[in-house]
């Protein structure tokens, strides 16, 4: 499917903005999606197909496949333009120093010293575009004694203490059924992006399409990204050395909030933490008692006696159905929802007024949901252009960009290049 044309405003808030991506999997592509969802022109690109092996990002095999491609990149890939090249061939890395030159952003997840190698490191891309901000995600960062050593979103979940946190003190510590490392490093690399862009047009850049301003190097490690997740807990340690541990469902040091089991099994996250709301907690459950003892009137004393509220809170729930305990809650006034699967969100009243899930159509006509965009402009309102495309979607018309004719392109294809 190709772009939609649409005006500035209708096209997102980052309209104006070419990102060249060089990275695969998920945190580099994560962040480069978001710039895409923004309205960015993301060039993203793929190894060509090869001899027995099927070519372009890993992940367009990861997790569930319809008709041998990842369901995840309808998502992951939207609004992207997706080229082929063989950046180890001459050729290719002529064509990426070009559209370098023409980008703001390079967004690149590759293993620190691989694209020098290549002879496409931060040197050869500042020099071909002073102005360009390039954006490097990494297991450890670009520098230290383990920035060379692979690193996955997992592996940074370990490090940076998420891992250690999670999960219930008598068992292995958890992870969740997602790749939080990876996602969290995303986020902060668009955050550092912006923030680059801030800095090059506060040096005299321009978003017209003349550049300028001074660029830089945005260095984003995964472990870092989730050590800065980590709360208080280095604080605590520093001053106290208190290590903060896995505490199960709850969060010691702020009662109630927790998890309770319904008559029916089902869970329900209760968040009664704050004072008045603790208050309008215990009435709807019939403790009245609680509610007017003094020593719960803070969190300070919640927290000595946080067996106590709750089992007191359990007792209630564990006597009603699910949905009665989240609509006494919500006749409280209290924070409460039922613990949701994916079908659940699908059936959510509120995400679907929001419009967060969006229906659209596969290439070959299935009918697919994909999350919708976040944040919201309002001036600048983002949208889905065009779902993850096929592999060389767009090498013809991005080759096209940089004055390439057909035959041009056609030995490129006959050569192995794209």
């Amino acid at each position: 499917m190709q772009p939609t044309p649409a005006s500035p405003a209708a096209a997102g808030p980052l309209h104006d903005l070419r990102v060249l991506e060089l990275g695969s999997l998920i945190a580099g592509p994560f962040a480069a999606r978001l710039l895409a969802e923004y309205g960015a022109d993301v060039v993203k690109v793929e190894p060509p197909a090869r001899p027995g092996h099927a070519g372009g990002d890993p992940l367009r095999g990861w997790r569930m496949l319809h008709h041998g491609t990842s369901l995840w990149w309808a998502a992951q890939a939207r609004n992207k333009r997706c080229i082929t090249l063989d950046l180890k061939a001459p050729a290719g890395r002529d064509i990426v120093l070009q559209l370098a030159r023409r980008a703001d952003v390079v967004v690149e997840n590759m293993r620190p010293g691989v694209l020098e190698k290549l002879g496409l490191g931060w040197d050869a891309l500042h020099a071909a575009n002073p102005s360009l901000v390039m954006v490097r995600i990494s297991g450890f960062g670009q520098t230290g004694p383990l920035h060379r050593q692979p690193g996955f979103g997992a592996i940074a979940e370990a490090i940076g203490g998420m891992r250690y946190v999670t999960g219930d003190p008598e068992l292995p510590p958890m992870r969740a059924n997602l790749s939080l490392g990876d996602s969290i490093a995303a986020l902060h690399a668009v955050a550092g992006a912006l923030a680059a862009l801030r800095h090059r047009d506060a040096t005299g850049g321009r978003w017209d399409g003349s550049r300028g301003g001074e660029g830089q190097v945005v260095d984003v490690a995964l472990t870092e990204a989730v050590f800065n997740l980590m709360e208080s807990t280095l604080m605590e340690y520093s001053v106290g050395g208190l290590v903060r541990e896995r505490s199960g469902t709850s969060i010691p040091g702020i009662v109630p909030s927790n998890v309770y089991r319904s008559r029916g099994g089902e869970w329900v996250q209760i968040s009664g933490n704050g004072d008045a709301i603790f208050q309008r907690l215990m009435h709807a459950i019939g403790r009245d008692d609680l509610a007017a003892d003094s020593g719960l009137a803070h969190n300070q004393g919640r927290v000595l006696r946080a067996a106590e509220i709750d089992a007191a809170i359990q007792q209630w729930a564990g006597a009603r159905d699910a949905a009665a305990i989240a609509q006494a809650m919500r006749d409280a006034d209290v924070p409460a929802s039922r613990i949701h699967s994916i079908a659940d969100i699908v059936a959510d009243a509120q995400f679907q007024a929001r419009g967060m899930i969006e229906p659209h159509q596969l290439a070959d006509g299935t009918a697919v949901q994909l999350p919708g965009i976040v944040p919201r402009f309002s001036a600048t309102p983002a949208r889905t252009r065009w779902l993850g495309p096929e592999l060389g979607a767009h090498n013809d018309a991005v080759l096209a960009e940089l004055g390439l004719d057909g035959a041009q392109i056609a030995a490129l294809r006959d050569d192995g290049v794209i």
